[in-house]
């Protein structure tokens, strides 16, 4: 068995998030059977670095699988995209020691958010941006940003759904800019982990204060009361990608 690490981007758009489920189009699920077709029908378990929700796309997804047999890197890069759809492609492969683990041995992640401003949605966006139509003082934003750095119990910020039961996570970095030219504005979040929808309902809360509708220092606040209810907001999952995933 060969131990191999691919990085992969795709269009989340029409899968139903990363994780294998049954009767659904997934990522796992289509490199899964990409991998079955090469082994003539032994099935390979794919491991990702993390899961990504319905809509969700990736810029660095990371994934480890055990192959039986062995081909050069770069044999498997060629021969898994030649069986890729159109919405995912193979990045990089690379051989890795068995102790590697795509999802245990990451110590960090970064996660892009795009927002259009624009007025109206743009249909050519829809798929691929949030969309937020009230003005925003990007200056507020960058402002509330700088709170959100370093170690924070982030309960305020993670969905029902989530079933982590330690909320702490340290943000290493968290940026904003605007781009004039698509009018859009594009987030940065770099940490060591990001609990379930917390990118998400971070930008929705960025936004109320860009618009003034929260205080520029809310976090502060959110981080004390640690009611979800309180951050209230969930910007939609079209505009958020995996940048990148890292390792020791």
């Amino acid at each position: 068995m060969t131990r191999y690490k691919l990085t992969i981007a795709y269009d989340g758009t029409k899968f139903h998030g990363f994780q294998r489920q049954p009767d659904m189009r997934t990522v796992q699920g289509v490199i899964e059977k990409a991998l079955s077709k090469m082994t003539k029908g032994t099935h390979v378990e794919v491991y990702g670095s993390g899961r990504t929700d319905a809509g969700v796309h990736a810029f660095g997804q990371v994934i480890h699988f055990d192959y039986p047999g062995q081909m050069p890197a770069i044999s498997m890069l060629k021969a898994i995209n030649s069986l890729m759809p159109l919405d995912v492609i193979v990045k990089d492969s690379e051989i890795v020691d068995e102790n590697f683990h795509a999802r245990f041995g990451v110590k960090r992640k970064t996660y892009q958010y795009r927002v259009d401003c624009g007025y109206y949605t743009d249909p050519f966006k829809r798929f691929y941006t949030g969309h937020y139509q009230y003005p925003v003082d990007v200056d507020k934003i960058k402002l509330a940003l700088q709170d959100l750095e370093g170690e924070h119990d982030f309960t305020s910020f993670a969905a029902s759904g989530g079933v982590i039961e330690n909320k702490v996570r340290t943000i290493y970095s968290a940026t904003v800019k605007y781009v004039a030219s698509e009018n859009e504005l594009i987030f940065e979040f770099t940490g060591n982990g990001f609990l379930y929808n917390m990118v998400r309902i971070l930008v929705a809360t960025l936004l109320e204060i860009g618009n003034g509708r929260r205080d520029v220092h809310d976090f502060l606040r959110l981080f004390e009361v640690k009611d979800r209810q309180e951050a209230r907001g969930t910007a939609p999952a079209s505009g958020l990608y995996l940048k990148e995933v890292f390792y020791e």
